[in-house]
């Protein structure tokens, strides 16, 4: 017997469309792997879902998924292809590289706007760990007003909390900007990560520089998005809790 079920497969033995399949696959309420340009899934977690085997993670939030990894994160209540899109217009508009982050450090969103510096330095293992670290050090912090801080690499960022029901939820960092052009140890950044110092000096010469007014408006913006994200995933909560509210109707109904 076949191990590894296609898409059509898992459809049959659910009895969902292609849309839902895709979207339990997304949220990591199933795992696959891609075989060449195709998905495929494991038969067991298939078959266990089918058993309920899975019914006691249907009460919690999926869980959301690291976009290079698709490994698990930590659940958030927030609709990450609505916080996705957002997120790019405003770095598309702040002319900065922006990402969604659990409180953490774990990315939960692709990086908006990103600069080739950056990418250089998340391309490796070693980067993507020196880069979470940084912005796990921004959820310690205890005040809310924005702040800009440096980041392992040398850039600026910034970071606004986002919390639901009172308790912080994930972060929205705005980064991979300069405030002014003076010399980075990229020799020192380029031995660390492996990368050629010579891309990796022709990259930081394309890093955006904020002046004074757009660094003070970054800060603004930024916690208009954040308090926006907030709402969502207010809206989402509440939507879920009157689902379940309207399901837990249903399962009475049917024992009476």
């Amino acid at each position: 017997m076949n191990d590894l079920l296609t898409t059509r497969e898992v459809q049959d033995l659910l009895k969902l469309d292609r849309t839902t399949v895709y979207r339990m696959l997304k949220e990591g309420r199933l795992t696959g792997v891609k075989v060449g340009q195709q998905w495929r899934f494991h038969r067991r977690e298939v078959e266990a879902l089918i058993q309920g085997a899975s019914s006691a993670a249907a009460d919690r939030p999926a869980p959301t998924i690291d976009p290079r990894t698709r490994s698990p994160l930590t659940p958030v209540p927030l609709p990450l292809h609505c916080v996705q899109a957002i997120q790019d217009v405003f770095a598309d508009l702040a002319r900065v590289g922006v990402i969604t982050t659990t409180t953490d450090g774990a990315p939960l969103t692709q990086v908006s706007n990103g600069c080739r510096f950056c990418a250089l330095v998340q391309a490796t293992d070693a980067g993507r760990a020196a880069c979470r670290a940084s912005w796990r050090a921004l959820a310690a912090r205890s005040d809310r007003t924005p702040r800009i801080a440096t980041c392992h690499a040398g850039l600026k960022y910034i970071h606004a909390r986002i919390e639901i029901g009172e308790q912080p939820a994930a972060m929205l960092i705005a980064g991979q900007f300069r405030v002014d052009d003076a010399p980075l140890d990229t020799r020192r950044l380029a031995h660390d990560f492996g990368i050629d110092p010579g891309e990796l000096d022709a990259a930081l010469g394309e890093v955006t520089i904020l002046d004074d007014r757009m660094r003070a408006q970054l800060g603004s913006w930024l916690q208009k998005v954040a308090h926006t994200f907030e709402e969502i995933g207010r809206e989402r909560a509440a939507m879920i809790g009157r689902l379940r509210a309207i399901s837990d109707l249903a399962v009475i109904d049917r024992s009476h």
